[in-house]
């Protein structure tokens, strides 16, 4: 059995025999392992709930799963609709989950180390900048030149995968995050926000994507068939992926906040 370090794109006919990535495992064991290593050294300083410990393990089980076998493979080198899969599965799902799950200390020792805690304090308009980041990430990383350059690299995929989680940390850190000077202050803000940062920009890729003649990518048009799927009516799940995907997952989330809007604004009245 071959064993690589990251999913990557394959020559290959597609089989469901299983594939060892032990570079994920690694990942996600040094993820976990953190984790546990600085809330059992701050145990005695701060707290950490339950709920806390259940979405941090959560958000962990939603990465190794778009990241391993056989999400991680088919999305590396099979399937442009699997690969969109991933995408929504790192940044709307995988991010806010690891957001809920890290204590506010935690956080600020991670971005404090970075430099990222710093630079973020100086800034007046952080949430547009992480809008922007995530924007400008989502489409730069759909490109075909960026999909059909790291997808065929262990290295490479493994880039487009860590970018993608990154990019879904800074959208999701103005409305969930750990810090609360990051954060936006009103409900309001936070819906405005989270709108027009995952439903505009997000039409045009997905647009592309679904109304092409041609297939964008080589990596995907090349690649054996999965599932009797040609390679345009997999680019075209892909887009109508990318498109619908907030309407079950943001959709909720922005109701959620409007309800807790009504309810403050009734007590404060």
């Amino acid at each position: 059995m071959n064993i690589s370090w990251w999913c990557t794109a394959l020559s290959e006919p597609w089989s469901w025999t299983f594939r060892a990535y032990p570079g994920v495992w690694l990942v996600v064991a040094a993820l976990a392992g953190g984790y546990a290593v600085a809330v059992r050294s701050n145990r005695d300083v701060e707290g950490l709930s339950l709920r806390e410990t259940g979405f941090f393990i959560a958000g962990l089980l939603v990465f190794w799963v778009a990241s391993d076998w056989p999400l991680g493979t088919l999305g590396a080198g099979y399937l442009a609709s699997a690969h969109m899969v991933q995408y929504v599965l790192y940044v709307l799902v995988a991010a806010p989950l690891l957001w809920l799950g890290t204590p506010e200390w935690l956080a600020r020792r991670v971005l404090a180390s970075t430099g990222v805690y710093r630079a973020g304090r100086s800034l007046r308009r952080f949430p547009l900048l992480m809008g922007a980041i995530f924007n400008v990430t989502l489409i730069l990383s759909h490109t075909p030149i960026a999909v059909d350059t790291l997808r065929p690299t262990q290295f490479g995929s493994f880039a487009m995968d860590a970018l993608w989680l990154l990019s879904g940390l800074a959208l999701w850190a103005p409305i969930v995050g750990s810090i609360t000077e990051f954060t936006q202050r009103s409900y309001p803000a936070r819906m405005l926000y989270l709108f027009f940062t995952t439903g505009v920009v997000t039409i045009l890729p997905a647009s592309f994507l679904t109304f092409a003649s041609l297939p964008l990518y080589r990596t995907y048009e090349l690649a054996p068939r999965v599932f009797g799927l040609t390679a345009i009516n997999d680019q075209q799940i892909a887009g109508l992926i990318m498109k619908l995907s907030a309407v079950p997952i943001i959709w909720p989330v922005l109701a959620g906040m409007m309800y807790r809007w009504a309810t403050s604004e009734r007590a404060s009245a």
